[in-house]
Parts: C-alpha cells; structure tokens; sequence
C-alpha cells in the first residue's frame, strides 16, 4: 500500500510550516521547498487546495506566504491527505464499483480478500485521522499503531 507523491508531499510540507514556530509570521513556499526538497510549483498547486480545505491562510505581498489557518493540534494527518484530494485505498476496486472482480458471465463479483483490504484501508484512515500535526512535531507518532490481540496457541 502506498500514499500518492501528492499525499505525502503535502504532509511533509505541511509539517515544515507547522514547524515554523509563530503562527502569525508566513512562510514562504520558496522555504519549504528548500527545506524540504520539493518542487515550489507543485507546492503552489498542494497549497492552493489546503487553502480552499481551510487548513492554511495566505498573506500576499512582501513578507507573504502561508500560516496555519488552526492550531496544528487541530490539524489531523488525514485532513491534509483529503484536502489534496487522495484517498487512501488498499483495494483494486474503485469507489462506487460493484465489485473487483469480473465473473465468468461478465457481471462483477468481489474477491475473496475484498473485505480484508477494506478494513486495512479504514484502519489506515483512523489511524491517520488520530494522528495531528502537532503530534509529527513532538515525535509522538511511534507506538501509536493499535496492537494486534495476543492469540492462544492450541496444542493439538
């Protein structure tokens, strides 16, 4: 399973702006692109869409840029990921489709493992709903997966 580049380049930027410190002073996307080692123009097109979620504000002019529109401990890991429009998905199947697999009659079926993959990817959702920017920040993300429960060997 994989992020899209556009997923995580807008955490990982984002994160450099929360990283900023003051959140009255903008950043400049010629910062985080330095900082981070990404593309200002594919930052205009990530920041643009985080403007319009209402995760970031933009000042224009000399001493422009972007702030945080929230606290970052308001801003969940998963809201960035939706504000760029990515779902996280760990099926082939697409949304709104019957089912991810073409049956011998041509109707569509769902795969054995179809539900598997479903729940990994709304695991995968809440975990990173649970996760804010803040959190990234304070290094308090390790650890934080749930623990898979502890299953009774049977001796047979």
């Amino acid at each position: 399973m994989q992020l899209s580049t556009r997923a995580r380049y807008a955490v990982m930027a984002m994160v450099e702006l929360a990283g900023r410190g003051a959140p009255a002073e903008p950043v400049t996307l010629t910062d985080i692109a330095a900082c981070q080692q990404l593309s200002q123009c594919y930052l205009e097109q990530l920041f643009g869409a985080l403007r319009r979620a209402g995760l970031v504000a933009s000042a224009r002019g000399p001493g422009g840029g972007y702030r945080l529109a929230r606290p970052a401990r308001a801003v969940a890991i998963a809201d960035i990921i939706a504000a760029v429009d990515e779902s996280i998905q760990a099926t082939r199947c697409t949304p709104g489709a019957a089912g991810c697999l073409r049956q011998a009659d041509g109707s569509d079926g769902r795969c054995r493992t179809h539900d598997l993959w479903e729940e990994l990817g709304r695991q995968i959702e809440l975990f990173l709903a649970a996760i804010s920017l803040q959190d990234v920040l304070d290094g308090a993300v390790a650890g934080r997966a749930a623990q898979p429960p502890v299953r009774a060997v049977s001796s047979v």
